[in-house]
């Protein structure tokens, strides 16, 4: 599949959004965030996958901040939806560029280029997934990552003569100050680090992870996503050539009601012992050592 070259630009300052702890990644750092208490959701890694307890009712937002000092692609899914185009989500879509070291919350499903539906949890039923008839994928977050490809360095001719000044001039430069003259460049150096194209997590299913999903009944519904009230979002279009076809990496977060995390063995809740009454070893100790008084008469 050819990769498309158009995608969404975040208009957003850096300094205004901060990521918590609780993210996960190496391209970016992904983590999912409570809106409506402003508390990042504590991740819980259980048998290879990484899940999030939600609230249902609260809206949520995607947390991405990135890590390089270059551009990235974020091509967010939620439910097996692309939530730019409402498309079932495929890697070569339509996603979010993200300057460098630059953080942004998706915090909907894309309406317009000034508007989204906002994310909340919701039960499975009542999902934009299961209600648009496509509920085999609710309750995965999903971010596929990219990096950019950067124009070829234009090749020059060198200048041999202009070449030797200059190193004249630093070698005498250096022999001035006691320094000793600087050594020649590796070939090496200024190469930048390729990505391996390994994904994080970029796996099918463990049969036992998806075996929390299958057991049986749990205590509350299943969560998903709902396509809540209309937000002001703004976004502009901007290029991105794709380094690779496939990404660099893909986040997977997992979601459900704390109560179905709990019951499923996600999460494990400490055990709380009832307040015993703290025993003596000796009861009588502390006793008068001499005859006590007689009780009091009563006549």
């Amino acid at each position: 599949m050819t990769p498309r070259l158009l995608a969404l630009a975040c208009l957003v300052a850096s300094a205004t959004l901060a990521i918590p702890a609780h993210a996960i990644g190496r391209l970016a750092d992904v983590s999912v965030t409570d809106r409506d208490s402003g508390a990042t959701l504590a991740l819980h890694y259980h048998r290879g996958e990484y899940w999030v307890a939600g609230r249902p009712g609260a809206r949520y937002a995607i947390s991405v901040r990135n890590r390089l000092g270059e551009r990235v692609l974020a091509v967010p899914a939620v439910d097996g939806v692309n939530v730019l185009s409402g498309e079932t989500a495929a890697w070569d879509q339509t996603g979010y560029v993200l300057s460098p070291w630059q953080p942004y919350q998706i915090t909907g499903w894309r309406k317009s280029s000034s508007e989204i539906a906002a994310f909340e949890f919701s039960s499975a039923g009542d999902s934009y997934a299961g209600r648009t008839g496509r509920p085999g994928h609710v309750g995965v977050i999903g971010v596929a990552l990219f990096r950019e490809k950067l124009p070829e360095p234009v090749a020059q001719a060198p200048d041999h003569a202009a070449r030797d000044a200059r190193e004249r001039h630093d070698e005498s430069r250096s022999l001035q100050r006691g320094a000793p003259a600087p050594a020649p460049a590796s070939p090496a150096a200024g190469l930048q680090e390729r990505s391996s194209g390994e994904a994080l997590a970029q796996r099918a299913p463990s049969a036992a992870a998806d075996s929390v999903a299958k057991a049986a009944p749990l205590p509350t519904p299943r969560l998903g996503t709902g396509h809540g009230q209309r937000e002001t979002s703004v976004i502009t279009h901007t290029r991105f050539e794709r380094l690779q076809a496939s990404p660099n990496e893909i986040i997977r977060i997992r979601y459900d009601s704390r109560e179905n995390l709990v019951a499923a063995g996600v999460i494990r809740e400490p055990v709380v012992y009832p307040r015993l009454p703290t025993p003596n070893p000796f009861p009588h100790s502390g006793n008068a050592s001499y005859v006590p008084d007689p009780p009091q008469r009563h006549y």
